[in-house]
């Protein structure tokens, strides 16, 4: 007997953890994947096969050919990156032009809110807080100051209005900034006439749609983006992403209330990466970090920055679980610890002789941290395509499950490998439970 659910799946640390190889891996248990924040700041990488996706805005279900998706009313939508997108899936045979649903009430990223980003990045100097430089602060700002554009606002004969308010602002701050090439109003107008004319056939109200599907016992996966560290929040502030990266958000994102959501999937790595600035405990620049970081192939999908690596930090992965309720991890990238001699675990944090268990929100202090490490002995095998736990080495067992014991979540699913074949499915109660029931439908595709 299966059961609706509704799951999200989330990333635990500071982003780049394989949620898109997961969402994409679990989707036949589901009729509808939704996106709920942020904007084409994200970067999920699907293989499959010989085939590779890189995705920014459509969620990675957009390519199992039933899967309804949307890009729910919490997302920033820059049209002409998600216009680029659906033509570079259709150019490879993935039409999602029938199947894609994009919120009225999901707000537009502007030429000026580029143009805020850049400058603003440019004046903090050697204080940069190291965003993707795409708008995506300055669009939720405008959100919150009420003078944003919405995608619904394309299509009404308020357009002009609301757009000549939104450049009063922005103009100003601009101005103040020294950037003196601002798009007018005509400007602003036309482009956003031209952007409503393409993105109508995709208009919907989600929100209605989302709470329909469930009434009618259809699956939704919650797709998230960035991760919970990186929370406007809960996240190490203010490294951080304008949006609410952590489970809470799919629920404002999408309009889809709590008590409808049915379980929490925290993807994990088995070790430790983050983009840009901000405190990193366990943060390795020597050889191991590089070889992590190499081996990992750790440079962002969206940016192509190199990530900053270390060892897996359970005292992160601890508060991430708590915050988020995760009922299950998955764990990727294990086979990237495959040729260590040793590998380390931190257990906690140690600031002025005191040991810290729980991971502080005063990030002066977060930057004085050491790690205190637990050392293991490496597996020196390859778990590559490893399909079963049974075919992982001792010693890599031995590592799981004092991951397992410290974050204090079983781990449900873990990757041997980047493809959506290669990964490891540990049957459970509460797995089953996150896919529904569905968890056969998940092996026939993943293939033996």
């Amino acid at each position: 007997m299966t059961a609706t659910a509704s799951t999200v799946v989330l990333g635990m640390q500071w982003g780049d953890e394989g949620k898109g190889k997961i969402v994409d891996l679990i989707c036949p248990a589901f009729e509808i994947v939704a996106r709920f924040q942020g904007g084409h700041n994200a970067g999920h990488t699907v293989k499959f096969g010989d085939q590779h996706f890189a995705l920014h805005l459509l969620p990675s279900g957009i390519l199992h050919s039933t899967m309804q998706c949307v890009l729910g009313n919490g997302m920033v939508i820059y049209p002409p990156a998600l216009f680029e997108e659906i033509d570079s899936l259709v150019d490879v045979g993935v039409d999602p032009r029938d199947r894609l649903f994009v919120c009225d009430r999901a707000q537009v990223i502007l030429p000026t809110h580029v143009l805020l980003d850049q400058a603003r990045e440019a004046a903090r100097g050697a204080d940069r807080i190291g965003t993707t430089v795409r708008g995506i602060g300055p669009a939720y700002e405008s959100k919150a100051a009420r003078s944003g554009i919405r995608c619904g606002d394309f299509l009404s004969n308020g357009l002009r209005q609301r757009l000549e308010a939104h450049l009063t602002m922005a103009g100003a701050q601009l101005s103040a900034l020294g950037v003196d090439k601002v798009p007018s109003l005509d400007e602003l107008e036309a482009l956003c006439r031209d952007w409503g004319k393409r993105l109508a056939p995709y208009l919907a109200d989600t929100t209605v749609r989302l709470n329909r599907a469930l009434q009618k016992g259809h699956g939704v996966l919650f797709e998230g983006a960035q991760g919970a560290l990186l929370d406007i929040d809960h996240g190490t502030y203010p490294f951080v992403t304008s949006s609410n990266s952590t489970a809470g958000g799919a629920a404002t994102g999408t309009g889809v209330p709590p008590t409808h959501i049915t379980g929490i999937l925290g993807v994990i790595k088995a070790y430790t990466t983050r983009v840009g600035a901000g405190p990193f405990v366990c943060e390795l620049e020597d050889d191991d970090g590089e070889h992590l970081r190499r081996r990992g192939n750790e440079f962002g999908t969206t940016t192509g920055r190199p990530r900053r690596c270390g060892w897996f930090d359970a005292v992160l992965a601890r508060y991430s679980a708590l915050i988020n309720g995760v009922d299950t991890l998955a764990l990727t990238k294990l086979d990237v610890l495959d040729e260590l001699d040793e590998i380390k675990l931190c257990t906690a944090y140690r600031y002025r002789g005191e040991e810290l268990r729980d991971f502080p929100s005063d990030l002066e202090l977060l930057g004085q941290c050491e790690p205190v490490y637990r050392t293991f002995a490496g597996w020196k095998t390859s778990t590559v395509g490893s399909l079963t736990t049974d075919d992982l080495p001792e010693n890599a067992k031995i590592y799981l499950r004092a991951l397992e014991e410290e974050v204090g979540a079983p781990i449900g699913l873990i990757s041997t490998g980047p493809r959506r074949e290669e990964t490891i499915l540990i049957a459970s109660p509460v797995l089953d439970r996150l896919v529904g029931g569905r968890l056969e439908d998940i092996l026939a595709q993943r293939g033996s």
